[in-house]
């Protein structure tokens, strides 16, 4: 299930969206593998990562899409196991990138081909801003975490809805004004970042793009002098 983040090798990963770019590639938020960040460039309002993921290297091109810890970058320079991204000042804005440093562990995934399995849900990689940990719970086989939500965010949250965290589809539990809280199996812990972030780590959000097109066309649909 999309809510239990569990991580797949999707095999049928090749053959498609090669040489996109961030507006047309689609994720699942089902983890690939977790990389390493081994080199921050810091430029002006930019920077340039280099990343180590050996398997979502292993047929990379230039120009391909992959989304460290759910932010959709391009890729240049993959070799020997390792890949460049270029990351504009917009994206170190809204995302936890802005702090990434070599050793920052991420969650990595390669755009789906077309005919592939959707294991999560549809992940644009297009981030809507962070959230911090702000409570763990341990449970006997499942940890409940919960994040607090800035910018006003949870709106387009809904209990058992989708959302994806630092790259990771879940299904949402409990939500209410300013927070939300997910629920991780073992795998999801093990197998992503998730399972490291502690209380006062924060993490990449992207909340399911209906709701924001739900609300700008109903929007659309007031009079602003009526109120209708």
């Amino acid at each position: 299930m999309p809510g239990e983040g569990v991580v797949r090798m999707m095999a049928d990963r090749t053959g498609g969206l090669t040489g996109t770019d961030e507006e047309t590639a689609v994720f699942t938020g089902i983890v690939e593998e977790v990389g390493e960040i081994v080199d921050v460039v810091a430029q002006q309002d930019a920077a340039r990562l280099r990343v180590r993921g050996p398997l979502v290297t292993s047929d990379a091109r230039p120009g391909d899409s992959i989304a460290v810890n759910g932010v959709c970058l391009t890729v240049v320079e993959p070799a020997d196991g390792e890949f460049g991204v270029d990351v504009m000042g917009e994206t170190l804005r809204r995302s936890s990138l802005a702090g990434a440093t070599a050793g920052t562990r991420v969650n990595l995934e390669r755009a789906v081909a077309a005919g592939a399995r959707l294991g999560g849900h549809i992940v644009q990689g297009h981030v809507d801003g962070t959230a911090a940990v702000v409570e763990r719970t341990e449970h006997e086989q499942w940890t409940t975490v919960r994040f607090r939500v800035d910018g006003g965010l949870t709106r387009y949250v809904v209990e058992k809805g989708s959302i994806a965290v630092d790259g990771v589809s879940l299904t949402v539990t409990e939500v209410d004004d300013e927070s939300f809280a997910v629920g991780l199996i073992p795998t999801t812990l093990r197998e992503t970042t998730l399972g490291e972030r502690a209380v006062g780590s924060t993490v990449n959000l992207e909340v399911d793009v209906v709701a924001k097109y739900v609300e700008r066309l109903v929007g659309a649909q007031v009079d602003p002098g009526s109120g209708k």
